[in-house]
């Protein structure tokens, strides 16, 4: 049986599964916002984890929480913002880790 938690005027609500993906974003995607950018879509979509810039180009990124939340997390991630230009999304599943926020990380 899954996990409950109270909602409002006592309804119980099943607790989502929670999954993390190792997210890889190519295209113009440095010198444009896109880190933060996706940590205040991360927040607003309500997952969790980390971004950072790789020496590739390209923008790397932990992502996990409820899975309905990281998938659309995930779609919200194929525009970025305008200035942007993303070619590919590429997210490999991986094993939650535990975070409580999501972060900008600076190498």
């Amino acid at each position: 049986m899954a996990p409950t938690r109270a909602g409002k005027q006592g309804e119980n609500f099943a607790r989502e599964p929670s999954v993390a993906y190792r997210v890889t974003v190519t295209g113009r995607v440095q010198g444009v916002g896109f880190r933060a950018w996706a940590a205040g879509s991360a927040r607003r979509h309500g997952v969790y984890g980390w971004v950072k810039n790789a020496w590739s180009g390209d923008v790397e990124l932990h992502v996990e929480g409820p899975e309905s939340s990281v998938e659309a997390y995930l779609i919200a991630l194929e525009t970025g913002p305008s200035m942007s230009r993303v070619d590919a999304v590429r997210a490999e599943q991986t094993a939650p880790r535990g975070y409580a926020g999501f972060e900008v990380e600076y190498d």
